[in-house]
């Protein structure tokens, strides 16, 4: 038993002999930090991190698909005024109005731009022998439905509202025919012309906004 008790003595000693070894190196390493100033130079770091104001944030990232669209709709509105010599202004906003009508309707607003030129030159005071009206050309007696919540018959001469229910109207005709082709035919009053004139001049024009808009891409792209 006096064995056995003399080699846990010894043991528990062993260890706490170890554990007072640590203690004084630990103890020589901080005094040494301390002397070389390490310890200081850590605390005055630590104090200046946490002592910085915090970054301002300069605002929200322009979405890349934002930038895109705008691009393109500034390139769509340069060759629109220079073309038909109409106030860049104006036709800046003829072309954003129509975006989001597009949206809106789910029509490619430049197909709704290119039935803008073909029916008025971008004139939103264009008046036809048949009582069409403004940009889009909308005659009124046939649609006096949705142009109830517009303020009326007068509203079509207003550039936003001609725009947004002439492409209303482009919508309801692609849905109801299934082909943008005898779509236009309608709208332009020539669905019985066998040559899809009237369409061929839409498709003529908005090839050319497609090409800009495929340019506008892949500026954005590279």
């Amino acid at each position: 038993m006096a064995a056995i008790w003399l080699r846990s003595a010894y043991t528990g000693l062993k260890a706490a002999l170890a554990m007072i070894g640590l203690a004084a190196v630990a103890g020589l390493v901080v005094l040494g930090l301390q002397e070389d100033g390490v310890i200081g130079r850590l605390q005055a770091a630590a104090i200046d991190l946490f002592s910085q104001p915090a970054t301002e944030v300069a605002g929200p990232i322009q979405p890349r698909a934002e930038i895109a669209l705008e691009r393109e709709q500034r390139a769509v509105t340069e060759y629109i005024a220079r073309r038909y010599r109409v106030s860049e202004a104006a036709i800046s906003s003829y072309v954003a109005v129509a975006y989001r009508a597009g949206e809106r309707y789910s029509v490619d607003p430049l197909l709704i731009l290119a039935v803008m030129a073909v029916e008025s030159r971008y004139n939103p005071v264009a008046e036809s022998t048949v009582g069409a009206k403004g940009l889009m050309q909308v005659i009124p007696k046939y649609h006096l439905e949705k142009l109830v919540d517009h303020g009326g018959e007068p509203a079509l001469l207003e550039p936003d509202v001609n725009i947004l229910v002439g492409s209303q109207i482009l919508r309801e005709y692609q849905r109801r025919f299934r082909d943008t082709e005898t779509a236009l035919q309608m709208y332009g009053g020539a669905l019985d012309e066998p040559t899809s004139q009237y369409a061929n001049k839409v498709f003529a024009e908005k090839a050319r906004l497609d090409a800009l808009r495929l340019k506008a891409r892949r500026q954005q792209s590279a």
